[in-house]
C-alpha cells in the first residue's frame, strides 16, 4: 500500500513508530513493505550468511537484513544491505550503531509477489545515485536477478551467469546457485 505524504519530510517520518513490515520514505512517499514469505525469507537469511561467511570474521563486510538506511532524502530497508567494514556505524564504545544514516554499499532486494518492481528498482537506481557500488533485484519467480552498477547500468542476469559480488569480498555465485538455495 503506499500513501502519499505531501506534507510529511523526512524527519516527521523517522519520528513515527516503526511499522511490522516496515515502511519506507522515498520521493515524498511512505509505502510498507509487504509481509515477507517463505521464498523470500530464506533467500534473505542465506544472502546474509552466504556474504558474512566470507567477509565477516576478515573484517572486510558485514550483510545486515531488513537494516533501515536514511540517506539522500530518503529512509529505505533493503532485504540485504552490506556494509564495507570500516564504514559500518558504531558507537564510541565500539558496538554497532543503531542508526545507519548512510547508504549501504551493495543493496538487495528481493521481489515479493504483491510487490511493485517498478518501485523496488526505483530504490535500487536512489541507492545507485547516492553512492552505492552495487545492486541487486532477484525475482525468484522467474529465477533471474537484475543487477544495477554504480554508473546506473542495469543487466538482467540467469542461468549459470556469474553475478558480480562487491569488490574485496571473496564470494563467486552464479543466479542458479543463489536460487537453488529454495530447495531443500
Amino acid at each position: 500500500m503506499v500513501t502519499t505524504a505531501k506534507s510529511q519530510t523526512l524527519e516527521e517520518f523517522l519520528q513515527h513508530p516503526e511499522t511490522k513490515p516496515a515502511s519506507e520514505f522515498i520521493n515524498g512517499e511512505v509505502s510498507q513493505k509487504p509481509m515477507p514469505q517463505g521464498e523470500h525469507s530464506r533467500l534473505q537469511w542465506k544472502m546474509c550468511e552466504a556474504v558474512n561467511q566470507v567477509s565477516e570474521a576478515q573484517k572486510i563486510a558485514c550483510a545486515f537484513p531488513e537494516l533501515r538506511c536514511t540517506f539522500g532524502g530518503a529512509s529505505i530497508v533493503p532485504d540485504v544491505a552490506v556494509f564495507r567494514w570500516e564504514r559500518i556505524p558504531r558507537t564510541e564504545s565500539g558496538k554497532v550503531a543503531n542508526r545507519f544514516n548512510l547508504h549501504p554499499d551493495w543493496a538487495i532486494e528481493i521481489l515479493s509477489p504483491d510487490q511493485s518492481q517498478t518501485k523496488v528498482l526505483g530504490n535500487l537506481l536512489h541507492c545507485s545515485e547516492q553512492g552505492t557500488e552495487l545492486g541487486w533485484l532477484l525475482y525468484p519467480a522467474e529465477e533471474s536477478i537484475l543487477v544495477v552498477f554504480a554508473d546506473q547500468r542495469v543487466q538482467l542476469l540467469s542461468g549459470d551467469r556469474s553475478l558480480p559480488i562487491l569488490s574485496g569480498i571473496p564470494l563467486s555465485l552464479t543466479v542458479k546457485q543463489v536460487f537453488s538455495w529454495l530447495k531443500l
